[in-house]
């Protein structure tokens, strides 16, 4: 008796239900397609249209396709959209690891035109979406149903871009002025349209009135103002921990699982105070960069670095290769296939004010942004305006999130009128990525023939964690340091906690002014310089960072890629 009831609980443990068995079949299929999307993409990498978004998306559709001659038109996608599932687990590792690899000087000189794209042009492209929305929808059937909140969710949905085929293409080393301009205002904008969506619903706009306006504005300041601050002070948290328990000393995992964990809980901590996660997140990843990164160890530098990016990497070719699949849906398009005219009308609405709203700023702010450059070379051109500009009207997953949360419940609806608003931010979606993503390699190349010798591009690439060519250090040396001989050039030593950038001053071309008349015309001492001056002596000693941390004897010998 006892063994008949313990066969029969092996056998009870080892079947699956029929529902089990369903989301084994769904996964084990959509990780085969993600590993045929990262092999057909690396051999399409030199093809001149061609990139991992479009890849993703075209096997996407074909996949769709496949599926629904095979279920004979019930479905076409095997994993149900959850825009919680994309909030929470696709979107954090892009945006953190966006933060982490940016170039943090080039970022921070060129921020303030960073934020006037990236915050102000995207309330000039939500104002344009949404008001022209309301009025030319007018001349349509179909959608009296929108209120005046439905337009500005409209406005919310459709400025949020993504710039992804455009920085797939662009290199922030040989082109680091347009790279830190499309690269920042991409995550800007997604957050300024993301808290937009969320702050607009809380709000009751059916009576928009001047009280109303001002508390809006309020919330939103705050909003940007909170989360930035707790994404500093989680990265800061880490890299205090790190420096104090040095982990390292006995096992380099627990560094790397703390650093994973902690830009997480970041980001989760933004989500559960109702603040913008990917504000707090993106800022978690420069303050982890710049202090907790160079806590750790070397084994631990390389395995982050490389962690970070392949997981934000398997997440961008997630989201496109499901918004292919999911652009086939049978049971959104069936509701509007009663008023196919509708549909197509919303999305040419919709795309053409998207062209609008984005040239309306992109031109006007990069003429202000100019009248205070004053070196030509700093100038926003003409030709990387209109780069600027086309890198904004790529429309993504963002976009497809926020309208699946605005019409729809857990990717369902069967209400008319929001599956046209579904289908319409599909199809824009689609044109975008297929359309302006072919085009945008040839016309970058055509727009942006130059190319850096490659002398800078390793210089450059010394002072960020994407470096992997780390010679032999001494205790507590810097890598710039230990880097520059294999430069040609000498450096002439450093104090302690002296910045080898003030250092090699007169080595990179900015000599020091020898007169009255260079120092005024030239002057010495920048924004940056005051906060290297500040770091230097109070944040790097408490934090860490490069060239302050103090190894432990008797810790583990550290491997040196070479």
């Amino acid at each position: 008796m006892m063994g008949f009831s313990l066969g029969s609980v092996l056998m009870s443990l080892g079947m699956r239900s029929e529902a089990d068995q369903v989301s084994v079949d769904a996964i084990t299929l959509f990780v085969g397609l993600l590993c045929t999307c990262i092999i057909i993409g690396h051999l399409l990498e030199k093809n001149k249209w061609i990139n991992e978004s479009i890849t993703a998306l075209t096997i996407g559709l074909c996949t769709g396709i496949v599926l629904l001659l095979t279920t004979e038109g019930r479905r076409s996608h095997i994993l149900v959209f959850n825009e919680e599932l994309f909030f929470i687990y696709v979107l954090p590792p892009i945006i953190f690891n966006a933060g982490f690899q940016v170039k943090k000087k080039q970022f921070f000189r060129n921020f303030m035109t960073i934020t006037l794209f990236g915050v102000v042009g995207t309330l000039i492209s939500f104002f344009i979406i949404s008001l022209g929305s309301a009025q030319l929808f007018k001349m349509l059937n179909d959608v009296g149903f929108l209120e005046m909140g439905d337009y500005f969710a409209l406005g919310a949905i459709f400025s949020a871009t993504d710039s992804v085929c455009t920085l797939q293409v662009l290199n922030q080393d040989e082109t680091p002025l347009l790279y830190s301009l499309v690269f920042g205002e991409g995550v800007v904008n997604d957050a300024t349209s993301v808290v937009l969506f969320n702050t607009l619903q809380r709000f009751d706009l059916s009576h928009t009135t001047s009280g109303i306006a001002t508390q809006f504005a309020g919330s939103l300041c705050s909003l940007f103002f909170t989360s930035t601050l707790l994404g500093v002070a989680v990265g800061l948290l880490s890299a205090y921990i790190i420096k104090k328990l040095y982990f390292g000393r006995h096992s380099t995992d627990r560094e790397v699982a703390l650093m994973i964990l902690m830009a997480y809980l970041s980001y989760m901590m933004a989500e559960l105070f109702s603040l913008s996660g990917i504000l707090t997140v993106f800022f978690c990843g420069i303050v982890m960069s710049h202090y907790t990164w160079h806590n750790v160890t070397e084994n631990s530098r390389v395995t982050t670095k490389h962690a970070f990016a392949t997981m934000s990497f398997i997440s961008e070719i997630f989201i496109f290769l499901y918004v292919g699949m999911d652009a086939l849906d049978i049971e959104k398009w069936s509701a509007v296939s009663k008023s196919p005219g509708t549909s197509i009308g919303v999305s040419t609405i919709l795309l053409g004010l998207i062209v609008l709203g984005r040239a309306a700023f992109v031109f006007p702010l990069s003429f202000i942004s100019n009248l205070t450059r004053k070196s030509p070379d700093d100038k926003i051109g003409f030709k990387q305006q209109v780069t600027i500009w086309w890198a904004g009207l790529m429309r993504g997953a963002v976009s497809m999130a926020l309208a699946y949360n605005k019409f729809a419940s857990s990717g369902h609806t069967q209400i008319r009128g929001n599956a046209i608003m579904i289908t319409s931010t599909i199809s824009i979606v689609l044109f975008c990525t297929v359309v302006f993503g072919l085009v945008t390699k040839p016309l970058i190349r055509f727009l942006l023939p130059l190319r850096k010798p490659l002398s800078s591009m390793v210089e450059s690439e010394l002072s960020s964690p994407k470096s992997l060519m780390l010679p032999l250090l001494q205790n507590g040396q810097d890598r710039e340091v230990a880097m520059n001989g294999q430069n040609g050039t000498t450096l002439p030593l450093l104090q302690n906690g002296q910045d080898p950038e003030v250092a090699m001053n007169g080595q990179n071309g900015a000599t020091r002014p020898r007169s009255l008349c260079m120092l005024l015309t030239t002057p010495a001492h920048s924004v940056h310089y005051y906060w290297r001056k500040f770091d230097n002596a109070f944040m790097r000693p408490v934090f860490g960072g490069r060239g302050f941390v103090q190894r432990i004897p008797g810790s583990p010998t550290e491997t040196v890629v070479s």
